[in-house]
């Protein structure tokens, strides 16, 4: 069944930090593999995991800064991994299933904001490859692990980008039309709300939950690629902002909380289900989640691309 986009009252909200979501919980025992977990976001969604007793592992495109970011954190594996690379994912997703262990949350947060237009081996546009095939290809791979845990969570870090815009089924690497950046970042981030409506229908049964997450306005390393003009204008017109802290904790809330047990398919935000906000395409500051970011349908026809696009398909 899936879960109703309805927020659920929690008790928590957008000042809530990711080590308050985890109060009282244990995670002694746990495994869970954060990408991009060694800066921002998602240095503070490990550090928090790992203080609840989970041990962490950390795909790292660049071993040297996770080093650096991680030293001194217990229970914290480091490993390569280059998102944007199929052979490269497949690398450590083999190496993590030779190990047996179950995996018992997987949060997809690694990726790229508002680049010039690049393209990887394939031809497909880098924040598409990175944001959502890459991750695509990673949560199948890994899929075994994530069986075998007999109880896991799936949660895919989204942002606001969804306003920019959906996926052009059509032409989804800008093979024919101008390359916008800001679409394209839409583009890589409303897929994964859709990714988790579409893996959650096929999880369920193994009580594999996946979930969406907007983490809130916060200024990291992700801003890296903008010109400093769009940097100030962008500062401009942010609303209220949040620390890494309180932007990990949705994440955290979304793979670890009993509130959640037995739901699934749903975008979060503010570490609760997000309301159904009027789909249009101008709106600022999204306060919910737009209707088409959560299609079933259009969650399906996305699948579908995807796996043409990668050439994987899940063992679900």
């Amino acid at each position: 069944m899936r879960t109703e986009q309805k927020p659920l009252h929690s008790g928590f909200g957008a000042t809530t930090t990711a080590r308050e979501v985890l109060t009282g919980i244990d995670l002694a025992g746990k495994t869970a593999i954060v990408t991009g977990g060694y800066s921002g976001v998602g240095l503070e969604t490990t550090r928090a995991l790992v203080e609840s007793g989970a041990t962490v592992i950390i795909p790292a495109r660049t071993q040297e800064k996770a080093r650096s970011a991680l030293a001194g954190i217990p229970r914290v594996e480091i490993d390569t991994l280059e998102l944007i690379e199929p052979d490269s994912i497949d690398a450590f997703a083999n190496k993590f299933l030779s190990s047996k262990r179950p995996l018992d949350i997987l949060i997809n947060n690694a990726g790229i904001m508002a680049p010039p237009l690049q393209r990887d081996a394939r031809g497909y546009e880098s924040q598409f490859a990175t944001n959502h095939l890459g991750h695509f290809q990673l949560t199948a791979r890994l899929w075994p692990a994530l069986k075998r845990a007999g109880k896991a969570r799936v949660v895919s870090v989204s942002s606001r980008g969804i306003r920019f815009g959906g996926v052009d089924f059509d032409d989804p690497n800008f093979e024919r039309r101008e390359y916008d950046k800001w679409k394209a970042y839409g583009q890589s981030n409303t897929p994964n709300s859709l990714f988790a409506v579409a893996l959650d229908k096929r999880g369920e049964a193994d009580d594999i939950r996946s979930f969406a997450v907007h983490p809130g306005g916060i200024y990291t390393d992700l801003l890296r690629f903008l010109p400093a003009e769009e940097l100030a204008a962008l500062e401009r017109s942010s609303g209220a902002l949040k620390t890494p802290e309180q932007g990990a904790a949705t994440s955290v809330w979304c793979g670890t909380s009993p509130q959640l047990d037995g739901k699934g398919g749903v975008y979060c935000l503010d570490c609760d289900i997000a309301p159904l906000i009027s789909d249009y395409d101008d709106v600022e500051e999204l306060t919910g989640v737009l209707p088409r970011a959560i299609d079933p349908d259009l969650a399906e026809k996305l699948w579908k691309l995807s796996e043409k696009l990668t050439g994987v398909k899940f063992d679900a």
